[in-house]
């Protein structure tokens, strides 16, 4: 407490004030944030399982996503994805991210962002964080998540398909092969062979055989899929080529048809996120007139609520929610070494009932 006089014309004016602390904003580079997300395969997968059941027990805000489209392109995009996580230890963030798929052509990635955490008290920033790196590991979580609860063998997948061999796949896969899943093999199918390559090469590291394929045949001959593709459209139509009901990691959303997506049993992170935006998950909706052909989300699974039908094609669309940034991005700060953060102590100004003042 401190008192502060401003003097008047008439009269002396006393106020008492408390004296709160101001954050120091802390800065969280990918180099630091790769290296903890490496280290702690088995603590992600957890936070995003608590996040998904904290947010059915109503105890998460997350709002819709907010799209930014660019003039003239139908695939440069930025979404920010603000919320709040209501638990133990509250925190208000944001994530912003830009998704422009023709980076690649220049060897730089689809995806780039930063993480904004606040304090749920003041709202004041306390740390500014690499973000995609993270939104990608979150994902990945999500899809093993999701696979956890769906596949009919949890842990074993005979063969692993992937349409789509980006930085999102690999993801999975790595993560996949760090919680211990057997794959007996890996098919690799994208619409750019040299990519597919690169993938194959990559996958050297994790010891998992693989190979490029057609699109038919990895569809058809996988009993587990990862949609990661950049689609903005259902180019898959055939629903034949889904009846050995494989589980499906729909992670990109809107590769599939609505009459695949009626014919199988579909499981959301969040029903209501799901149906816009023109996912697969959307236009199925439209078409039937109804959204019952969705069991429901993924806390279903997770509470045993949803049973995998094993006759049927299990497809987890997961949307992305912002409290799965926000809850790997406060475990990274909480047990950061403070050597590699950068701490910007004078960030914010001095607050107006603070300023020294002595007279007018």
């Amino acid at each position: 407490m401190r008192y502060i006089h401003l003097k008047s014309p008439d009269q002396f004016l006393e106020i008492k004030l408390k004296n709160a602390e101001l954050p120091i904003l802390k800065v969280i580079g990918a180099k630091y944030i790769e290296q903890w997300l490496n280290k702690h395969p088995k603590r992600i997968l957890e936070l995003v399982k608590e996040v998904y059941l904290a947010h059915s027990q109503g105890r998460t805000v997350n709002p819709d996503s907010y799209f930014l489209r660019i003039p003239n392109s139908d695939t440069d995009r930025f979404i920010a994805l603000p919320a709040v996580l209501e638990d133990e230890h509250p925190i208000v963030g944001i994530k912003w991210i830009a998704s422009f798929p023709h980076n690649v052509v220049q060897g730089i990635d689809r995806a780039s962002a930063l993480l904004i955490l606040n304090d749920r008290r003041t709202g004041y920033p306390l740390a500014c964080m690499e973000g995609s790196a993270i939104s990608a590991t979150r994902t990945a979580a999500s899809a093993v998540l999701g696979a956890h609860y769906l596949h009919i063998t949890p842990g074993h997948i005979q063969q692993l398909a992937i349409i789509g061999c980006g930085p999102i796949a690999y993801r999975t896969l790595t993560l996949l092969v760090q919680l211990g899943w057997r794959i007996g093999g890996l098919m690799l199918c994208d619409t750019v062979p040299e990519r597919a390559e690169l993938f194959r090469k990559k996958c050297s590291r994790l010891d998992v055989p693989c190979r490029l394929a057609h699109l038919t045949e990895t569809i058809q001959s996988s009993d587990m899929l990862i949609f990661a593709t950049s689609a903005v459209c259902p180019t898959i139509t055939q629903v034949e080529w889904f009846k050995h009901a494989p589980t499906v990691l729909h992670m990109s959303l809107r590769d599939l048809s609505p009459e695949i997506i009626l014919a199988g049993q579909n499981v959301a992170d969040d029903v209501e996120h799901c149906l816009k935006a023109n996912t697969s998950l959307d236009l199925a909706s439209k078409n039937a007139g109804h959204s019952r052909f969705i069991d429901g989300d993924i806390a279903d699974a997770i509470t045993g609520r949803i049973v995998p039908d094993p006759m049927r094609t299990r497809i987890f669309s997961p949307f992305g929610m912002g409290i799965l940034d926000l809850a790997v991005g406060r475990e990274i700060l909480a047990t950061a070494d403070h050597r590699s953060i950068l701490e910007m102590p004078d960030f914010f100004p001095t607050p107006f009932q603070q300023e020294h003042i002595t007279h007018y």
